[in-house]
């Protein structure tokens, strides 16, 4: 069973229609490269399944059950995660305190809630290990490069168990090695059992990590299909509007 539908999802900003009748699946294990020029419609879609906006048509169905939301907080409480092309990461904390951002650790001495700092650590390791990276739990984000800050960033979803990630230009503005890093980490998740949506406008990224791509022009869905029966030359054809559609 797909663990989540869209049905002919479309978004209306006034008179602007930002997404039209655009229907996507997403299955347990599988990425799915989400690609498009700027304007196309890419943020506004993964925006309504992180709960950011509600269609102004169409349903979302979720495991086979509709799914309403209204607020960013309803998604992650259904599995949802999303890491933002800004990562919104707090510098002057460290890893650890930025996994538990929001969502800390407590326990009771006395009558009274305070921190765990040492639970917080000892989980913050495990998900670090889990996802094989070397990150510290102690370390400063301050002091992390650009690709370890990004596989952070992923990596801090893990907290609640999500069953679907959102991922915005996770490879953009870092070195080859640290893309290779964040690419190996993708693969990881996927073959965890989580749905992936990557928006990327590196090719090569998508074709490397992306079991299927879907393309959207002037907010409609104009590709939809396997990474292995698409090519870089159709899927830039698509974006620019040199090919119509392939669906």
């Amino acid at each position: 069973m797909a663990v989540l539908e869209l049905q002919n999802i479309s978004k209306h900003f006034g008179a602007i229609h930002a997404l039209s009748d655009v229907s996507v699946c997403l299955e347990p294990g599988q990425v799915v490269g989400l690609m498009g020029d700027n304007g196309a419609g890419k943020s506004t879609l993964v925006k309504i399944i992180a709960g950011n906006f509600r269609p102004t048509h169409g349903t979302m169905r979720m495991e086979g059950a509709e799914l309403v939301m209204h607020r960013p907080i309803e998604a992650r409480q259904h599995g949802i995660e999303i890491v933002h092309q800004d990562l919104a990461l707090c510098d002057n904390l460290t890893a650890a305190a930025n996994v538990f951002l929001g969502r800390e650790m407590q326990r009771r001495v006395g009558p009274f809630k305070v921190l765990d700092y040492s639970g917080m650590y000892r989980r913050a390791s495990q998900i670090f290990a889990e996802l094989k990276s070397d990150t510290r739990a102690r370390e400063p984000i301050k002091q992390m490069s650009g690709g370890h800050r990004q596989a952070f960033a992923i990596a801090r979803t893990r907290l609640s168990d999500a069953k679907i990630l959102l991922l915005d230009e996770p490879t953009a503005a870092i070195s080859l090695r640290q893309v290779a890093e964040v690419l190996n980490l993708i693969r990881l998740l996927r073959d965890q059992g989580i749905a992936i949506v990557l928006i990327s406008h590196r090719m090569q990224d998508v074709f490397s990590v992306a079991d299927r791509v879907v393309v959207l022009r002037r907010g409609r869905k104009v590709a939809d299909k396997s990474i292995s029966a698409s090519s870089f030359e159709e899927v830039t054809g698509l974006i620019t509007g040199a090919i119509e559609h392939v669906l």
